[in-house]
């Protein structure tokens, strides 16, 4: 059984960039940032094309949620190997008020156009954090799913994810149609070579908007403010033991 796999590659701030808050204290400063494919959603694109590789996949589909800017994102996922691309365009002014429900109900609606067979998301996005679109598209699908996927193996029909959990690795098997979420020990994404950059010129990417699918975008809550956290307070040596157990008790830490 071949599957059409539809990746989600979310446009976020490069991991390496120092963030600054805006001085209007209500969101990061964005203009002039290098950006590049979430971290996650790059481990998500491998791992679909490695199913591709292995002919249990016969088509993977990047989506990006975004300004314009978040085609560069699915050239990306195209030169890594994937297919096509569909950019669901959300204006740059609203992309930060862009909650996973959203997206959740964007993945459900293509994945019904799509006629989809797996949906591969990364377990998160390293600006917000949430780890929520994921499950969310599932609960939305009504398909079981497998987050924190640390391995995965196709079977007849089936799907058995190795997940990652505190208490070490948990194997499961989930029914197809399903959602994965991938986890950092996944795999490590391949580089996209220039013969592929260039291919990926000429693949296909579709325009749409979320309206288009019927999704309404209005955010569900308002940023208040946003702060820098706490600097850290430098740290002192003590001589023994003894020293450590007095400072901590006058400290009340004990």
């Amino acid at each position: 059984m071949s599957l059409r796999v539809l990746v989600g590659v979310k446009r976020v701030i490069d991991y390496a960039v120092k963030i600054r808050v805006r001085p209007d204290k209500l969101g990061v400063v964005t203009d002039g940032v290098k950006h590049s494919m979430n971290p996650f959603d790059e481990i998500a694109i491998e791992e679909a094309v490695r199913l591709k590789e292995k002919k249990i996949a016969k088509e993977v589909v990047a989506i990006s949620c975004g300004p314009t800017q978040a085609q560069e994102t699915i050239r990306t996922a195209l030169a890594m190997g994937a297919d096509r691309g569909i950019h669901v365009e959300i204006p740059a002014k609203e992309v930060e008020k862009l909650e996973p429900l959203h997206v959740a109900k964007i993945m459900a609606k293509l994945v019904e156009q799509e006629k989809a067979d797996l949906v591969v998301l990364g377990k998160q996005a390293i600006d917000d954090d949430s780890n929520a679109t994921a499950q969310m598209t599932a609960a939305l699908l009504d398909w079981p799913q497998a987050t924190f996927a640390s391995k995965i193996e196709k079977t007849d029909g089936e799907l058995q994810v190795t997940r990652e959990v505190d208490g070490g690795l948990e194997i499961i098997k989930v029914k197809l149609p399903a959602v994965v979420s991938a986890d950092l020990r996944l795999n490590e994404p391949r580089y996209a070579t220039l013969p592929n950059i260039m291919k990926a010129k000429k693949k296909k990417i579709a325009k749409m908007k979320a309206a288009d699918l019927g999704v309404d975008t209005s955010p569900h809550f308002e940023v208040l403010d946003v702060a820098d956290p706490p600097v850290r307070e430098a740290g002192i040596k003590v001589e023994d033991v003894d020293t450590l157990v007095t400072k901590l008790k006058d400290a009340g830490r004990i």
